[in-house]
């Protein structure tokens, strides 16, 4: 895949509260473009907010953070547009009832109608067509994601990956808008020990190509891979619940409302391009 520019990402005193407590932070920490960045603490501990507080999902009332420039809380959408979520269990988990291909297709048709400028929209239908199958072809690549090598090919069930295939096929997904700042959750949720030196190692290649990376995890990667490594403390400070880190969005002040418009227009979006997959 074509080395991309990554976001610069920073913190200073950066924290949330939520009605029982301290939800994450205050952390300190920066990160060059292209760096891998390792947020790891116990379940409970804040993580998964913080991931959704620098992608500009989730509005954090303490301190400063800064993405490729622009400073958090105050430019919400326009980290939003420059950054993407991987898996983040509860937010955007892959479904179940489609097919490798569909999701994947989902997402082309979804990346070309809402995510192409304007003068990509006036090229002929075939090159549209060409820049996106050349788009799909690099972020499987990057992703270290070969249909030919699943059970079925491209017609097997999303249910039927396992966490690592989950996780390649999510982090593709992610890639065809072209992020500076890509953001994962629960990397080493349910790994093997080789699995996880897997992920790690597909994080790594994605921050060597240039894009930043953020990832959730409970445990830090090896010292060799160079990560900048991000610590919320110890879990019970706030008010997440023990099992998880996805309830912190139900105890915090999320993002302004432009961001729930964001949603819905997405969600609406996603059934046409599904629509239209079913067509093609």
């Amino acid at each position: 895949m074509a080395e991309r520019q990554g976001a610069a990402v920073s913190a200073e005193k950066f924290g949330m509260r939520g009605p029982r407590g301290q939800v994450f932070g205050p952390v300190d920490f920066t990160a060059e473009a292209g760096s891998l960045i390792a947020v790891t603490g116990p379940s409970g501990s804040g993580r998964t907010c913080l991931l959704l507080a620098l992608t500009g999902r989730m509005k954090a009332g303490e301190g400063l953070a800064k993405v490729a420039g622009h400073p958090l809380p105050k430019r919400l959408a326009a980290v939003r547009r420059i950054s993407a979520l991987g898996p983040v269990p509860g937010v955007n988990d892959l479904d179940p009832a489609l097919t490798v291909t569909e999701q994947l297709r989902e997402r082309v048709l979804l990346q070309r109608r809402f995510g192409a400028s304007l003068r990509s929209l006036l090229r002929p239908r075939g090159e549209r067509a060409a820049a996106s199958r050349a788009l799909l072809e690099r972020a499987l690549e990057a992703a270290g994601l070969d249909l030919d090598a699943l059970p079925r090919g491209g017609r097997t069930p999303v249910r039927r990956l396992d966490r690592l295939t989950e996780l390649r096929l999510s982090v593709a997904l992610a890639l065809l808008g072209g992020p500076r700042l890509l953001a994962v959750d629960d990397l080493d949720l349910k790994l093997s020990d080789g699995e996880r030196a897997d992920a790690w190692a597909l994080l790594r290649s994605l921050a060597d190509a240039g894009t930043t990376v953020l990832a959730v995890c409970s445990e830090p990667p090896d010292e060799q891979l160079g990560a900048v490594v991000v610590r919320t403390g110890t879990a019970g400070d706030g008010p997440e619940p023990a099992d998880g880190d996805t309830g912190c969005a139900d105890n915090a002040d999320k993002a302004d409302n432009a961001d729930k418009a964001d949603n819905t227009y997405e969600k609406e979006g996603a059934a046409d391009a599904l629509a239209e997959a079913g067509r093609a």
